[in-house]
């Protein structure tokens, strides 16, 4: 009892102290780090001359580092040749952060590999919502009572981490996304085909590819949008190249058309960047290309979800459109299908002219 009484009372003594240095935890994940991005404006906006710093793993590192909102960037390097060296670039930055002493140490992950940082990382006020999973909560020394667990699917994401603001005091809430200047990584090729497209008409990006075999639309959608608008519209196909099987097998049923730029396997993701601030829409599962283009806040965008949940991850807003699978068991927010029978059945289930009707209404 009397350490319980100790750890509130020391607590509050911390929270009296003035906020000069601040670390958000957030190491993986493309669209979850553009989640939390929400946060860290909202930190900067209430604690401007605070130095605000990140931690991240390489693989979603592209939307923080030279970010304009943060100071500083430790990017984990998961790639590292061996596991030693991993590990000794890992002891290298946590030296680096425990020597910065932060007063804050936000863990928005609240995994064991992230609550691990935090408890090394020597800051006075170690803060993550409830419902942390893996005892990462043991390494906390604040955790905010939100009454909400963390996959709480009628509960959106960025909504879960600005709830972290609010906790600190932060008055603007808002749901902002600052990114980095990628201008000086666009690809000239990618700029040439933009400049070159055909001003008259309005232009779609299809991003068809996700992760996730259940959070994929059925080819036969896809083929139906291509034909619907590939006279009156301007239709560019993106995705990485190992997702070449499928955008080959979509353009299979299409009849070719000077209107139809493929460009799987052509764009670094400074380059969607570039192509979803020139466009007039971007339709897309539940995916990366989903956040960046909300991120880049310039074109509508139609996010289809299947075993995903629209409510915690679609992009919120005027611009901004979802349909959900009508399978009885969506969303699961299963990576497998767990179904004996008609397996991955909920990427049948949505209608294309029930996108093809949203399109025609922003466009």
């Amino acid at each position: 009892m009397y350490f319980l009484i100790y750890l509130v009372k020391k607590v509050d003594i911390l929270k009296n102290e003035e906020i000069k240095k601040i670390l958000i935890i957030r190491l993986s994940a493309l669209g979850d780090t553009i989640h939390t991005l929400p946060l860290a404006y909202a930190l900067r906006q209430q604690y401007p001359d605070c130095q605000i710093d990140w931690i991240v793993e390489d693989k979603a590192q592209k939307f923080v580092v030279n970010n304009p909102l943060l100071n500083n960037v430790y990017v984990l390097n998961k790639k590292s040749s061996s596991k030693l060296q991993f590990l000794c670039e890992f002891i290298r930055i946590i030296k680096k952060i425990r020597n910065e002493k932060y007063d804050i140490v936000i863990d928005t992950q609240q995994l064991l590999k992230s609550a691990v940082i935090m408890g090394l990382s020597g800051g006075k006020r170690k803060i993550m919502l409830d419902g942390g999973r893996e005892f990462s909560f043991l390494f906390a020394n604040e955790i905010i009572k939100t009454g909400r667990k963390p996959f709480d699917i009628n509960y959106h994401v960025v909504n879960r981490n600005l709830d972290i603001a609010k906790y600190l005091d932060c008055t603007n809430q808002e749901a902002k996304f600052i990114i980095p200047d990628f201008s000086f990584e666009y690809s000239q090729n990618i700029k040439d085909i933009i400049e070159n497209l055909d001003k008259t008409k309005k232009t779609i990006v299809l991003a068809p590819a996700t992760t996730w075999d259940n959070k994929h639309w059925n080819v036969n959608g896809w083929v139906d949008i291509i034909n619907e608008f590939k006279e009156e519209c301007n239709i560019i196909i993106t995705a990485s190249e190992k997702e070449k099987v499928l955008t080959d097998k979509i353009l299979s049923f299409v009849l070719k058309s000077d209107s139809i730029i493929n460009l799987t396997g052509k764009t670094s993701l400074a380059d969607l960047v570039y192509i979803y601030k020139n466009v007039n829409l971007v339709v897309s599962p539940d995916s990366g290309s989903t956040h960046i283009a909300w991120a880049a806040e310039k074109a509508y965008v139609i996010t289809l979800f299947f075993a995903t949940s629209a409510k915690r991850t679609a992009p919120f807003g005027d611009k901004y459109f979802y349909i959900s699978s009508a399978c009885p068991c969506s969303p699961c927010m299963s990576k497998h299908c767990k179904l004996k029978t008609n397996k991955n059945n909920c990427i049948n289930k949505i209608k294309s002219e029930d996108v093809v009707n949203i399109i025609k209404k922003v466009l």
